[in-house]
């Protein structure tokens, strides 16, 4: 089994062919984990209020969402006391540098653009979920960032 900090994830994500390309991709690294969506912002939301279920480990979020998009959420997990230590890796098709900047100024611990390769995105996951987010990576450690291969 690959190493993984992480065993409760949340996955931010309102277009339903890129949830099953990452779930397809997580359950071939491992299957020792939980996988959550919220299908858009407010979801998430009301998913980090409902103080009845335990917080995830680690959160994807996407950015580009109806509604309530992926900074309003970030900005949102970052002001809350509860939730401000959650790792959040920014999971989007933009790979605008001014959304990658402005993920990381409100606080995002990673941003990865979406691969369109499976095996690229298993590789992705696999990188992420093996790293100790809280202890060992800055939230700027740009020397990590992947971008997505054809």
């Amino acid at each position: 089994m690959p190493s993984t900090l992480y065993t409760n994830i949340l996955l931010v994500e309102d277009d339903d062919d890129d949830y099953l390309f990452f779930q397809d991709a997580l359950v071939e690294i491992t299957k020792y984990v939980h996988l959550t969506r919220a299908e858009n912002g407010h979801i998430l939301t009301k998913l980090l209020d409902t103080q009845s279920i335990p917080l995830p480990d680690i959160i994807f979020l996407d950015l580009n969402m109806p509604g309530k998009d992926g900074f309003e959420c970030l900005v949102d997990i970052r002001n809350n006391d509860r939730l401000r230590d959650l790792p959040v890796i920014i999971f989007s098709t933009s790979d605008e540098p001014s959304d990658i900047r402005k993920a990381y100024a409100e606080g995002a611990n990673f941003y990865l653009t979406k691969p369109a390769n499976f095996n690229t995105l298993k590789l992705n996951i696999q990188q992420i979920l093996s790293c100790d987010w809280k202890e060992n990576v800055s939230l700027d450690d740009t020397a990590l960032y992947m971008s997505h291969v054809s």
